[in-house]
C-alpha cells in the first residue's frame, strides 16, 4: 500500500510539475503591454480615459483569439502624472514581467527612459507625447506618436487656413512651457511657405487668468486666424470673450489637448465656431463606414474622450506592428517590431482616423479640422482629412 501510495503521490507531483512548466510556457508567450497611466493627478481627465481604450482593445484582441494565439495582457500602474513615478512604474513593470510594449505619459517620460529602451532593446513605446523631439527616428528608434507631432498639427491647421483664406493674418498664442513653444519656430517658416502672414506671436505664463493685456496685443495684430497652443482650457475662453468683446473677428483654433468634447463645452458661449485639429474621429462622429467606433459604442454607450481614442488606437497600432513581426517570423525586439510599424501602409484603423494610414516614421501626419457647434453640442467636421506629406 505503502508502494502504490507513493507511485500515485509521485505520479500526481510529476503531473502537477509539468502542468506547472506548461503554464510557465504559456505564460511567457503572453504579449505583454505595460503602461505608466496617469490615472490620479492633474492629467487624471486624460489617463482615465487613456486606461479604458487600452483595455478595450486588448478585450477586443483577446476575445478574438489573441495575436497569432497570444494572448496580449495589460499591466498598468497609476504615475500621477510625475516623471519620477512613471520610471518608478516602469522599472517595476519590466522587472517583473517580460515586457513588449509600453505607453508612456508624457513628453518627460519618453525622453527620460529613452536610453533605457534602447539599452533594453525589446520594447516597443508609445504614448500621450506629441512632441517634435519625439518624431526622429533615429533618436528615438523604438517609439512612435499616436497622430501628428505638435509641428504636424500647426501644418495641418495652416494648410486650412491657406485653402480657406490665401493670405491669411495669423496669430500664435501659446503657453511659456516646453510643450507651448514646441512648433512655434518650425511654424513660422510652414506659414510664410503657404502664403500666410503670421501677424502676432503671444506667449503667456500656462493657465494664466489676466490676459487682458494680451488680448489688447492680439487686437493690434488684428489677425484672420488665432491659433492656441500650449494650453487645456484656460486662458482660451478669457482670450475669446475678451477679443470679442472689443469686437474682433478673428476665427480661434486650438490643438489636440484643448480639443476634446468636455473641454471645449467648458468654454460656454465662447466655444461657438471654435475650430481645431483632431487626429482621431469624435465618439459621435457618425458620417461614414467606422465599424470600429460602432464597435467602441456598443461597448460603452457613454460618451468616451479623444483621450479613450488615443489609447485604443495605441493598442491597435501595437497589436498590429506585433502580428506582422510575428508573421515574419521574426523576433519581438524593438528593432523589429518598430520596422513592421514602418511597414504599415494604408492601413484601416475601422474608421479611428476617417482614411487610411501610413506610418513611415514616428508619426501619423494625418488630421482633420473640427467646429464647435454649441446649438448641437457637437464637434462637427469642417474640413476633409488632411494628410502632410
Amino acid at each position: 500500500m505503502k508502494r502504490r501510495q507513493f507511485v500515485t503521490w509521485a505520479g500526481t507531483l510529476a503531473a502537477t510539475g509539468t502542468l506547472g512548466v506548461t503554464a510557465r510556457a504559456q505564460a511567457q508567450e503572453e504579449i505583454v503591454l505595460g503602461g505608466s497611466i496617469p490615472m490620479t493627478g492633474v492629467f487624471a481627465f486624460a489617463g482615465i480615459g487613456i486606461h479604458a481604450g487600452i483595455e478595450d482593445y486588448v478585450k477586443i484582441v483577446n476575445d478574438s483569439g489573441g495575436i497569432r494565439g497570444r494572448k496580449l495582457r495589460y499591466v498598468p500602474e497609476d504615475t500621477g502624472y510625475k516623471v519620477d513615478a512613471s520610471v518608478a512604474a516602469f522599472k517595476k513593470i519590466t522587472s517583473q514581467n517580460k515586457v513588449n510594449l509600453y505607453y508612456g505619459d508624457s513628453t518627460g517620460f519618453a525622453k527620460t527612459i529613452n536610453p533605457e529602451l534602447e539599452r533594453n532593446g525589446n520594447i516597443l513605446m508609445a504614448g500621450a507625447s506629441f512632441a517634435s523631439e519625439i518624431n526622429d527616428p533615429q533618436k528615438y528608434p523604438y517609439q512612435f506618436l499616436v497622430g501628428p507631432d505638435y509641428t504636424e498639427m500647426f501644418g495641418i491647421l495652416l494648410r486650412h487656413i491657406a485653402s480657406t483664406k490665401p493670405g491669411a493674418r495669423v496669430a500664435f498664442v501659446y503657453s511659456d512651457t516646453e510643450f507651448g513653444r514646441d512648433p512655434i519656430e518650425k511654424s513660422r517658416a510652414a506659414a510664410q511657405r503657404l502664403g500666410l502672414t503670421v501677424a502676432g506671436e503671444i506667449m503667456t505664463p500656462p493657465g494664466s487668468v489676466d490676459v487682458s493685456t494680451e488680448v489688447i496685443k492680439l487686437r493690434r495684430a488684428n489677425p484672420d486666424f488665432t491659433i492656441f497652443h500650449g494650453y487645456v482650457l484656460a486662458p482660451i475662453p478669457e482670450f475669446i470673450t475678451q477679443a470679442r468683446d472689443m469686437g474682433m473677428k478673428s476665427a480661434f483654433m486650438g490643438t489636440f489637448w484643448s480639443m476634446d468634447h468636455s473641454m471645449v463645452m467648458k468654454m460656454g458661449d465662447a466655444a461657438d465656431g471654435f475650430l481645431g485639429v483632431m487626429p482621431f474621429r469624435y465618439y459621435y462622429d457618425t458620417e461614414g463606414r467606422a465599424p470600429m467606433l460602432e464597435k467602441i459604442r456598443q461597448m460603452r454607450p457613454e460618451y468616451q474622450s479623444n483621450a479613450y481614442m488615443q489609447g485604443f488606437l495605441t493598442a491597435m497600432l501595437m497589436t498590429e506592428a506585433v502580428k506582422r513581426t510575428l508573421d515574419a517570423r521574426q523576433p519581438l525586439t524593438g528593432k523589429n517590431m518598430k520596422a513592421a510599424l514602418n511597414s504599415i501602409r494604408n492601413f484601416d484603423t475601422g474608421g479611428i482616423i476617417g482614411v487610411p494610414i501610413s506610418i513611415p516614421g514616428n508619426s501619423i501626419p494625418v488630421g482633420r479640422i473640427y467646429r464647435a457647434d454649441m446649438k448641437q453640442k457637437k464637434m462637427i467636421p469642417a474640413s476633409d482629412w488632411i494628410t502632410l506629406t
